[in-house]
């Protein structure tokens, strides 16, 4: 018997995926915003596939931001942005 496989939806593109595909985004109970690498951190979780257009959507939308309530720091985007084009590279 398969396992279900857990499915979240990109803030982006909107479309449902399997989690592990994701790029995770997590604000800690203390409201610090960060990416979540492991998949585990405490705190409300948002996901964002890893494509340079969903990125882009996702900050034109200020979807990352209604999830969070908070105003989200441009570094914050630049890493994610850094982290889409290394996770290209695989």
């Amino acid at each position: 018997m398969q396992k279900k496989i857990p499915m979240r939806q990109c803030l982006g593109c909107r479309e449902m995926k399997p989690k592990k595909e994701l790029i995770r985004v997590v604000r800690s109970p203390e409201g610090a915003v960060s990416i979540d690498f492991r998949g585990k951190s405490p705190g409300r979780g948002a996901y964002i596939c890893p494509r340079e257009e969903c990125l882009s959507r996702a900050v034109k939308s200020r979807s990352l931001e209604r999830a969070f309530g908070v105003k989200l720091p441009e570094e914050l985007y630049d890493t994610l942005a850094k982290e889409l084009k290394s996770r290209a590279g695989e």
